[in-house]
């Protein structure tokens, strides 16, 4: 599977060249930082300084981040004076970020039991092959 470097994200090509925009999309939402941060925008605009104090990170941590959906045309910035506002870009992204809310609804669990992404950390992987 190759790897393109597209504004500062990556995505892994897709079998079908149409589906590259749709593994962009969903890649830049598959860190748990940038979900987070795409959840905080959505209340609002904030500040890189702002995130740092709500999410506890480190100022480069966030700033990549946010550079990354910046990037993406996920988030959109607002100077004012020596500052930047970041806000979404587009309110679609809520509807999709709901949408994945029902969805994870109704699988239950069986997302976070994926052997191959899922975030179940029983540690009991000695008998699973994992294919990635």
């Amino acid at each position: 599977m190759a790897i393109n470097t597209r504004d500062g994200c990556l995505a892994a090509s897709a079998v079908g060249a149409g589906l590259d925009p749709a593994v962009a999309l969903f890649h830049s939402l598959s860190d748990a930082t940038r979900l987070a941060i795409v959840q905080r925008l959505s209340g609002g605009e904030a500040r890189v300084a702002d995130l740092i104090a709500e999410l506890g990170l480190a100022q480069s941590t966030v700033s990549a981040h946010v550079a990354c959906l910046r990037d993406c045309g996920l988030v959109v910035g607002r100077p004012q004076g020596r500052q930047v506002f970041y806000s979404l870009a587009r309110p679609e992204l809520m509807d999709l970020l709901a949408s994945a809310e029902t969805l994870l609804a109704a699988t239950g669990n069986a997302v976070a039991l994926c052997p191959t992404y899922g975030t179940d950390t029983t540690g009991d992987t000695e008998n699973e092959e994992v294919v990635r």
